[in-house]
């Protein structure tokens, strides 16, 4: 971080307040077109999100055209998105950015409303299955929304539409530092349409390059009464994984920070997605299928054993809703039928300590399959009271069912029956069984107008996460049987939303108590007792300066912090009143935009990431940082445009992520300066 982009930051934020503050009445005369900052994302209505979701629209997410989802959610507040290696990726929502146990799960991502995953089989990395890259509009609720979409929306969700009208036809070609090189084509029309992306890159550190490519397609027809919509989603993706540089500020090396230690990791993922929506009146029918599959290198392990992953599953999401008056209704459902498979294979034996080799032996660790059903209803009431005052709630219940089935020995022995010294192997495969999950959610909360352009809202809600397969079927040092109990979090939020001719500011206040989550004591054993309490201040705002100016900002303050005292694996210490770790106090952006002239367009984004403690004993901190981005596109004709973008302009050295290990520090190093260039031709 340099002096220079914290001047540049604070004089910006600085300029936000003060035009919003002040409005000149020669400005407010001048023509300027009303900015539309919402809207409406989900297929069927939300009223918890109508208000209280940020909606990223086409435009935004493609002045970006982001490499990664990092460069994309910056501009929403209390969401951070840490760029791991390549594609990878953790996510933190009103939350620190979570790890290991429990880690994965907490955030729902769906598509079209529809989730692309099976309520029990999480990737943390799941956002590189969606194509947020050419989405139409990205939805992202923040805070707890099981009580409409069920399991896995504890912390929030994030709703990538794919469908949209939309005439315009394009395909545009980007080249950039590093042997980037990216493809995006949009054909069709309001009937029919088709998107494909498809992006390589040499990577900026050793051994660091990807190929990835995603599909998108859509189309509408009419089926006797019935309005249909057939959707279809690919992704795959093929990358070469950079491992953590480890020593303190290991980032900061010039030399250091360009190594891959783990030159041979890799990770391939492949997912298909299709689904039908059928809309007649007030009622929506949704049949999908879904499949999945990865593999990668466990590198960060020893022994570095490959795991191989893969799920089938079905399912039919319903909705119905109607107005009654005062009333608005809704009741719906989704029921999905799952199989699940997972192998974990050492190749080669463990290098290192006697401990590490004799516990951690070469050959199978794993091999076992899951069947699942997951059943959710729910049902939605919004109750106009009076001309500026309305009442809301929602209401949900869930069953998930598992039956496990081990393929391999039963305990913690090696494949052939032996016992590993140390008291046994660390690998422990349970024994067959079937494990049932019953959860419920609801929301209540008020809208209350205050203005023509201003309104006052709060809500009191629930959220829940059952355990993913993971959790209860892949056990270490003996543990036979994971009695854990899905996750459960209470928030309360208030926000006031104001609109005028210029712009719009959201400011929001929670307060979210965690409890029962998942994690993996001294023992190495999976268990539920985490507590973590949060909470937090979010703004959201856009204002028009000028009818070529405009600026927004997307700022949080929040404080996560222990809730209980437990010593956990790896040597990490926990004790009430810790902050959590890499759980940044502050998080925020700041984007300029300037409509230099007609077809000529440049953007400046600043954005910031607060300090943050790197292990749960809150011994070492990372200092933050602050990175400031240029994207700029010039309409030369009818049907040209050129787009360029830099990003990290000053070229600062910074951690995408830090973290702790056994004592010592490690990072994910930032891409250094780095520019793009790119042509886009209209059809």
């Amino acid at each position: 971080m340099t002096r220079w982009s914290i001047l540049l930051y604070l004089a910006a934020l600085l300029s936000v307040s003060s035009v919003y503050a002040q409005e000149d009445e020669s400005n407010a005369e001048a023509e300027i077109e009303e900015l539309v900052v919402q809207a409406q994302a989900t297929l069927s209505v939300d009223h918890f999100a109508e208000l209280t979701a940020t909606v990223l629209d086409s435009e935004s997410i493609d002045e970006v055209q982001a490499i990664h989802p990092n460069e994309l959610m910056s501009q929403v507040p209390g969401v951070w998105i840490s760029r791991n290696s390549g594609q990878e990726h953790l996510t933190a929502i009103r939350s620190g950015m979570l790890t290991g146990a429990g880690a994965c799960g907490t955030y729902l991502l769906l598509e079209n409303s529809i989730p692309i995953r099976p309520t029990s089989f999480c990737n943390v990395n799941g956002l590189f299955e969606l194509n947020t890259e050419q989405a139409h509009a990205i939805e992202i609720i923040r805070g707890p929304a099981s009580s409409r979409y069920g399991g896995n929306a504890l912390h929030g969700v994030i709703n990538a539409i794919t469908i949209g009208p939309s005439n315009v036809n394009s395909a545009s070609w980007q080249l950039g530092s590093y042997g980037y090189n990216r493809f995006d084509a949009r054909l069709g029309s309001d009937q029919g349409r088709v998107s494909v992306h498809a992006v390589r890159t040499d990577g900026w550190r050793d051994d660091t390059g990807f190929d990835q490519q995603k599909l998108n397609g859509h189309y509408v027809s009419n089926v006797g009464p019935w309005q249909v919509t057939h959707t279809l989603s690919m992704t795959s993706l093929n990358q070469e994984t950079g491992g953590y540089v480890r020593g303190l500020d290991a980032y900061e090396d010039e030399v250091l920070r360009f190594t891959n230690p783990n030159p041979e990791a890799f990770r391939d993922a492949r997912s298909f997605r299709y689904a039908s929506h059928w809309r007649r009146g007030n009622l929506l029918v949704a049949p999908f299928l879904r499949q999945s599959s990865m593999d990668f290198l466990m590198h960060f392990l020893p022994g570095q054993p490959l795991e191989q992953n893969a799920q089938q599953s079905g399912g039919v999401l319903l909705n119905w809703e109607r107005n009654f008056d005062r009333w608005m209704l809704s009741f719906g459902g989704r029921g999905e039928l799952v199989s699940m498979e997972l192998s974990e294979v050492q190749s080669s034996p463990t290098v290192g300590s006697a401990f590490l080799m004799a516990t951690r032996p070469a050959g199978i660790h794993y091999d076992f399959t899951a069947d699942a059903s997951h059943l959710g209803l729910f049902h939605d009431g919004r109750y106009q009271v009076s001309d500026t005052l309305a009442w809301k709630y929602r209401v949900r219940v869930e069953t998930a069912n598992y039956d496990y089935d081990n393929r391999h020995l039963v305990g913690n022995t090696k494949d052939d029956g032996t016992l590993c010294g140390f008291g046994g192997c660390l690998y422990t495969r349970p024994a067959d069984r079937e494990d049932r999950f019953s959860d419920y959610a609801m929301q209540i909360g008020f809208e209350r107008v205050l203005g023509p352009q201003s309104v006052f809202h709060g809500s009191l809600g629930t959220g829940f996460r059952p355990p993913q397969i993971a959790e209860l079927y892949r056990l270490q040092n003996g543990q036979a049987f994971a009695d854990i109990d899905s996750e459960r979090l209470d928030a309360l939020e208030m926000g006031i939303r104001t609109r005028t001719k210029r712009g719009e500011i959201h400011v929001v206040a929670y307060h979210e108590y965690s409890r029962n989550l998942i994690i993996r004591d001294s023992a190495g054993f999976n268990q539920s007792g985490g507590r973590v309490d949060s909470s937090g201040i979010e703004i959201g705002l856009t204002y028009a300066i000028s009818a070529s100016h405009q600026l927004r900002t997307a700022q949080s303050w929040a404080s996560h912090v222990y809730d209980f005292t437990q010593d956990l694996s790896g040597r990490e210490v926990i004790k009430t009143g810790n902050n959590v770790d890499t759980a940044p106090r502050h998080i925020g952006s700041v984007q300029w935009q300037w409509q230099v002239r007609e077809g000529l367009q440049s953007t400046l984004e600043l954005t910031r990431i607060g300090s943050y403690f790197m292990d749960a004993a809150n011994t070492f901190r990372y200092p933050g940082h602050m990175t400031l981005h240029w994207h700029g596109k010039w309409r030369v004709a009818d049907a040209w445009e050129i787009q360029a973008h830099i990003r990290n302009v000053l070229d600062d050295k910074y951690a995408d992520r830090a973290d702790w290990s056994f004592g010592t520090p490690r990072y994910f190093p930032a891409m250094p300066r780095n520019a793009q260039l790119g042509i886009r031709r209209y059809f």
